[in-house]
């Protein structure tokens, strides 16, 4: 997919990404993003860690996330504003760029809003096929938002997820996430409070969106061999568990240095202990170690799944027409003249145009 000239840039936009995950089909794209999530896990020491910079207002947060393996740059521009559903704005938008490290030119720019669902959700499962129970069949789904029906698709392809109870304050979110997943071959229940949700679940995914310290699961609703995948807590003062939860779960993370800062586990001390994902899944360190367990992986979203996700859109795009090309760089014949780039820009301008 190398442009002809190094100024024109892959361009990935919403249809793009769109008509790209349909030609694939939804199931087989959360699959094969899920493999390259879990296969760069695997290399988790090959890349440079940071937690994400964020800017906080009191009406969301801006943050951007950058990571590297030293051969490929990668970063997501994405906000959180829970109020946007208000004016009929998305809660979340995102975009990203893939770089090449040698060279520092941007290889691919994508939309990240549809891609960034897809890739949470696909996270979360490769979380839960190393940490609930093999046997798990039925998903408890409390906040029926946008990144719903991505969780729920991704658990059904992944893990053979096959009931739903789903729970949301608003009932008109859960009879559209209902709607929307008609006819995959899913046992769909509309609960009518949480409590009646998490009842006979095996797993338990929280993706609630308000900004603010709230208790979604209360410590008497979560019974023995549960795995919870805890979603929306994703920045500081904003929690959807109740701390008493935390306190009986075996605790799984992405990168202890952001999630302590953002996730479930900022109602813990520092140095409560947590286990990394990765070496889970490297075989480094046990993950469900019994059925009566109770595991917690506090999902807060982390840049690496993004670097997977923009290189496995990458190598997608080869051989299609689900991009178009920009003329983002200045690259002038001569890299050095670049004021004389601007002057050939000049002269081509008809006499009457101002410079």
């Amino acid at each position: 997919m190398a442009s002809p000239s190094l100024n024109l840039v892959p361009f990935v936009s919403v249809e793009h990404m769109m008509d790209l995950v349909l030609e694939i089909g939804i199931d087989q794209f959360l699959v094969e993003l899920a493999g390259t999530i879990e296969d760069d896990f695997r290399r988790w020491e090959d890349f440079d860690k940071t937690a994400r910079v964020a800017s906080h207002s009191t009406e969301g947060v801006i943050e951007l996330m950058p990571t590297s393996d030293g051969r490929l740059y990668a970063f997501k521009y994405v906000n959180g504003h829970p109020k946007n559903t208000r004016t009929g704005k998305q809660t979340v938008t995102a975009f990203g760029v893939l770089a090449d490290v040698e060279t520092g030119y941007p290889l691919l720019l994508s939309e990240m809003t549809i891609l960034t669902a897809l890739r949470t959700a696909a996270t979360s499962a490769v979380a839960a096929r190393h940490l609930a129970r093999p046997d798990a069949r039925t998903m408890a789904l409390i906040g029926n938002g946008a990144q719903s029906e991505f969780q729920a698709r991704a658990f059904h392809a992944l893990l053979g997820i096959d009931r739903l109870r789903l729970y949301d304050i608003d009932a008109a979110a859960t009879k559209r996430c209902m709607t929307n997943l008609e006819g995959l071959g899913l046992d769909i229940q509309a609960c009518a409070t949480a409590e009646e949700a998490v009842e006979g679940a095996d797993i338990i995914t929280t993706a609630t969106a308000d900004k603010q310290c709230a208790t979604i699961l209360s410590d008497n609703m979560v019974g023995p061999g549960v795995h919870i995948n805890a979603v929306g807590g994703d920045c500081p003062g904003k929690t959807e568990l109740h701390r008493d939860i935390l306190l009986r779960s075996d605790i799984f993370v992405e990168y202890p240095p952001q999630t302590r800062i953002e996730g479930e586990i900022q109602q813990l001390d520092d140095d409560h202990p947590v286990t990394e994902l990765w070496r889970v899944i490297m075989d480094q360190t046990p993950g469900r170690s019994s059925d009566s367990q109770i595991t917690l992986f506090d999902s807060v979203g982390f840049a690496t799944e993004d670097f997977s996700a923009l290189r496995y859109v990458r190598e997608k795009l080869l051989g299609t027409r689900h991009f178009i090309e920009l003329d983002l760089l200045a690259d002038p014949d001569e890299p050095r003249d670049l004021y004389g780039m601007l002057l050939r820009r000049q002269a081509k301008l008809k006499p009457s145009q101002p410079a």
